[in-house]
This record gives C-alpha cells, structure tokens and sequence, in this order.
C-alpha cells in the first residue's frame, strides 16, 4: 500500500497556477481601478481650476 504524499504531485501544481492567474486578475483590476480614479479626479480639478484661474 503506497501513502499519499500531501508534497508536491498534480493537485499543488494546480493550485499555484490558478493562485498565480487569480493573482494577475486581482492585480490586473485594481490596476483599471486606479487608472479610473485618476482620471475622475483628473476631470473633477480642471473645471475647478479653469474657473480659479479666470
């Protein structure tokens, strides 16, 4: 009888490919997400600053 070894094998090569695509999505989106919010705070200011400056 062989025991199963909780090291290595299929199942952990698996789980790190999908932990590394999981992570590379989260990463990807919250990139998107900052990218966003610069640009809304981007439009938000320059009105205010074109009426401060006139």
């Amino acid at each position: 009888m062989r025991s199963q070894s909780t090291s290595g094998g299929f199942g952990e090569r698996v789980t790190r490919v999908a932990s590394t695509r999981l992570t590379n999505a989260v990463a990807a989106s919250l990139a998107v997400a900052a990218a966003a919010i610069c640009l809304s705070l981007a439009f938000a200011i320059i009105p205010v600053l074109r009426v401060a400056a006139s």
